[in-house]
C-alpha cells in the first residue's frame, strides 16, 4: 500500500492528524467515558469503556457530531440531532455499549439547544430556545410527558443539576443584558428557592454563571462565578442558606473552577495574557496548590475520584495531548501526529483604549519584512491563546508572518477590557486591530503591502468592516462565515443572537437604526479596494446566507474583485476534508493577488 503521507504537505497533516477531546466521564460510572475524535475524517462522538479499553463510534452523520452528554449511570449517551449544522433539532439517546437511538425528550419538538442536565433517576432538564417561544426550561421524567417549568423571551440556559435531583439552577437575562447574566434555582415543579442578580435589575454590568452544584448528596452549595471585582473568579454561594463564601483567590487573570469528585477542594483554572495553568483549592486550608502543567493552554480539565487531574493541553508549536498528572497520556489517538508548528512571540502595543496583545507567528525560515495575515477571532467575547491552531500554521508554512489580536471585547483581560464592546461595535476592535497594524510595519514585521485582514464568524464580520473602513490598509480579505448585512443579519440570525446584538447595540434595528448603519459591512461596501474572499454555509443560523448574498450582490453590482464559496453546513465544518478545501481555497486566492 502506498503510504501518501510522505507527499502531503505539513499544514495538511495537522488537519487530517486524529485528534480527541477532553474525555468525559459518568459520575456514578467514571470508568464510563465519551470524547470527540475526527479519526475517521469527520468529527463525531466516541464511547470509551476505560476497563476494557474498547472504543466505540457513537454517532456518524454526514456532517459530524460534537454535541454530547452522559447520563451519571453511564448507560446512555445523549446527543444533538441538529440537519446539516443548522443547530436546530432534538435530543436523542442511545445506549452506551450500542443500539439504536431513539428520541430522548419525546413531546418537545425540535429547537436550538439551552443547556441539559441529567439526574440519577433519568429525570432531564432541558433547556431550549426558539423564535416564537423564546427561551424555555422542561423537566422531562421517564415515560411522561414533558412540564415546562419556565418561560421567558429574552436568553436563559440550564446551568446544572443538584446532586440529588431536586434543584435546578438556570441563567437568566430577563434584565435584558445578554452579556451579564442573572441566576435562579428552582425546584422541578417551576417555584423559586433562589436568586442571584448582580446587575441589579440591569443597572449594573457584572454577570454570573453556574458553574456546578457541590456533587455529594445533601449539599446545597452552588459553585458560581462572578465579576465582582473586574475579572471572572469563583465563590461558593449556599443556595438554601443565602450564603455567599468568597474565596480570595488572587491571581492576576480569569478564573474558573470545578468540583473534585468529594466536594473537598476546587480544580482552579487560570487564565492569563494567552496562556493558562491549573491549581487546587483546598477548603480545609484555603491554600492554592500548583498542578504542574507545561507552558502553554490547558483547553479542558477535570479531576478524576482518585485524585488525579487530566487536562488537554497545547501550544502554538506543540499539538494538543491529553494528559493526565499521574505522568500518563490519557489518551492517544491512532495514526500520524501533527507536525509541530512555530512557537508565539508576544507583542504589546499601545493602543486608544490601553495595551493590546498580539500573538505573532514567524516564519521558520527568512528575513522580514514578511506578507502578514491578520487572523482575527471569532466571538467576539473570546480570545486567541497560545494553542495548537492548524490554520495559522498553515500560513507559516507558506511564508507568511501571522498575527492575531486580543482587541477590546476579548476575554482574559479583565470586565473592562471585555465590556468596552458597546454601541460602536466593530469599530472599537479596528482601531485595536489598526494600532496593532501599525507596529506590525513599523517594526519590520510585516510588509504593508502584503497585508491580509482575514477571519471566522466575528472574525469575518471585522474583516468586512475592516475593508471597508479602512480600504487603503489592507490588500486582501478572507471573511468566513461573517456577519456582512448587521440588520438583514439581525431578522434572520437565532433568538439568542438577537439578544446578544440587542445588548451591544443598545437595542433593535428599529430603535436605534444609526447603530446599525454604522456597525454594518454593508454600509462600507463601495469603499472596499481589496480582492475580498467569502466563504459562507448555507445553513449557517449564526450569520445566515441571505445577509452575504446582500454584500455580495453589491460587490458584483461595481465590478469588485470577489470570489464567494458556498457549503452545505452551517457556522463552519466538521468535516475534514472539507476544512482542508477551504484552506486551500483562501491560500490560492491570496498567492493569485499578492503575488
Amino acid at each position: 500500500m502506498t503510504d501518501i503521507t510522505g507527499s502531503m504537505p505539513d499544514w495538511e497533516k495537522r488537519f487530517r492528524a486524529p485528534r480527541v477531546s477532553l474525555p468525559d466521564w459518568a459520575d456514578d460510572a467514571p470508568d464510563r467515558a465519551l470524547f470527540v475524535s475526527n479519526a475517521t475524517g469527520t468529527y463525531e462522538l466516541y464511547a470509551w469503556d476505560r476497563v476494557t479499553g474498547a472504543q466505540r463510534r457513537a454517532t456518524d452523520r454526514p456532517n459530524g457530531t460534537t454535541d454530547g452528554l452522559l447520563t451519571p449511570d453511564g448507560e446512555s449517551i445523549w446527543w444533538f440531532s441538529d440537519t446539516d449544522g443548522d443547530e436546530f433539532g432534538v435530543w436523542m439517546r442511545q445506549p452506551f455499549g450500542g443500539g439504536d437511538d431513539e428520541p430522548a425528550t419525546p413531546g418537545l419538538e425540535a429547537s436550538y439547544p439551552g443547556g441539559l442536565a441529567i439526574g440519577r433517576d433519568g429525570t432531564a432538564v432541558v433547556g431550549r430556545s426558539t423564535d416564537e417561544d423564546g427561551s424555555t426550561v422542561h423537566v422531562v421524567r421517564p415515560g411522561a410527558e414533558p412540564v415546562e417549568i419556565y418561560r421567558h423571551r429574552e436568553s436563559a440556559a440550564v446551568g446544572d443539576l443538584s446532586h440529588d435531583g431536586t434543584l435546578v439552577a438556570i441563567e437568566h437575562t430577563e434584565h435584558g443584558d445578554a452579556m451579564h447574566p442573572a441566576l435562579r434555582v428552582m425546584r422541578l415543579d417551576g417555584t423559586t428557592v433562589a436568586e442571584l442578580d448582580d446587575t441589579k435589575g440591569g443597572e449594573v454590568e457584572l454577570g454570573l454563571e453556574v458553574l456546578g452544584f457541590a456533587p455529594v448528596g445533601g449539599d446545597t452549595r452552588l459553585l458560581v462565578g462572578h465579576q465582582r471585582r473586574g475579572r471572572w473568579e469563583p465563590m461558593v454561594w449556599d443556595v438554601r442558606s443565602g450564603e455567599e463564601t468568597e474565596l480570595g483567590i488572587e491571581l492576576p487573570g480569569d478564573v474558573s473552577a470545578e468540583w473534585y469528585p468529594d466536594g473537598s477542594a476546587l480544580l482552579v483554572a487560570h487564565s492569563f495574557e494567552a496562556r493558562s495553568e491549573l491549581l487546587r483549592y483546598d477548603f480545609a486550608t484555603r491554600q492554592l496548590v500548583e498542578v504542574p502543567t507545561p507552558t502553554g493552554t490547558v483547553s479542558g480539565a477535570t479531576a478524576r475520584p482518585d485524585g488525579s487531574v487530566e487536562y488537554l493541553w497545547s501550544s502554538a508549536a506543540e499539538p494538543p495531548v491529553v494528559r493526565s498528572t499521574s505522568g500518563d497520556v490519557v489518551l492517544d489517538p491512532p495514526g500520524m501526529t501533527a507536525p509541530e508548528s512555530v512557537p508565539v512571540e508576544d507583542a504589546w502595543v499601545n493602543g486608544p483604549g490601553g495595551r493590546i496583545h498580539a500573538l505573532v507567528q514567524r516564519p521558520a525560515t527568512g528575513e522580514g519584512p514578511f506578507p502578514t495575515i491578520f487572523e482575527i477571532h471569532g466571538g467576539p467575547t473570546w480570545h486567541d491563546s497560545d494553542a495548537f491552531a492548524a490554520g495559522p500554521a498553515a500560513w507559516v508554512d507558506h511564508g507568511y508572518a501571522v498575527v492575531r489580536v486580543n482587541y477590546r471585547g476579548s476575554t482574559g483581560y479583565g470586565r473592562e477590557w471585555t465590556d468596552a464592546l458597546k454601541h460602536r461595535v466593530g469599530l472599537i476592535e479596528l482601531e485595536d486591530i489598526a494600532a496593532v497594524r501599525e507596529w506590525a510595519v513599523s517594526s519590520g514585521l510585516a510588509d504593508p503591502a502584503k497585508l491580509v485582514l482575514a477571519g471566522g464568524s466575528w472574525g469575518g464580520y471585522l474583516t468586512l468592516l475592516g475593508l471597508g473602513t479602512q480600504p487603503e490598509s489592507w490588500a486582501l480579505g478572507l471573511a468566513a462565515v461573517p456577519v456582512a448585512d448587521y440588520v438583514t443579519a439581525y431578522h434572520d440570525e437565532m433568538e439568542a443572537l438577537k439578544a446578544m446584538d440587542r445588548t451591544l447595540l443598545g437595542g433593535t434595528p428599529a430603535e436605534v437604526p444609526e447603530r446599525f448603519e454604522a456597525s454594518s459591512p454593508l454600509t462600507y461596501v463601495d469603499a472596499v479596494r481589496a480582492p475580498v474572499y467569502i466563504s459562507a454555509g448555507v445553513n449557517d443560523p449564526r450569520c445566515p446566507i441571505r445577509q452575504v448574498e446582500n454584500y455580495v450582490r453589491r460587490l458584483e453590482k461595481r465590478g469588485a474583485a470577489h470570489e464567494v464559496y458556498r457549503y452545505d453546513a452551517g457556522h463552519g465544518s466538521l468535516v475534514v476534508e472539507e476544512r482542508i478545501k477551504q484552506v486551500r481555497l483562501e491560500l490560492d486566492f491570496a498567492e493569485r493577488y499578492l503575488r
